[in-house]
């Protein structure tokens, strides 16, 4: 599985790809570490929230729940990535 460095250079290549404006979905990352199927990426997804939540606390990402910033100790539900506001 893949480790907090790998998640973490992986997101930050997607969001910087994807560029201003727009965002990427969380499981674009664990699936980018896991492969296409649910037994490889599926595990991912918390390791990948976890590591959403310290960026986003950082200041290097956002955290986005219908387009706008949320707290990241205190979201839930379908969240995006984007770039740091």
């Amino acid at each position: 599985m893949a480790d907090d460095a790998e998640i973490e250079a992986t997101m930050l290549r997607l969001v910087a790809e994807r560029g201003v404006g727009k965002t990427c979905c969380p499981s674009e990352v664990a699936r980018a570490l896991g492969g296409p199927h649910s037994e490889g990426w599926g595990p991912l997804m918390q390791p990948v929230r976890r590591v959403a939540v310290r960026l986003t606390k950082e200041g290097r990402i956002a955290i986005l729940r219908k387009g706008k910033p949320v707290d990241p100790d205190d979201f839930r539900g379908i969240y995006r990535l984007g770039p740091a506001p």
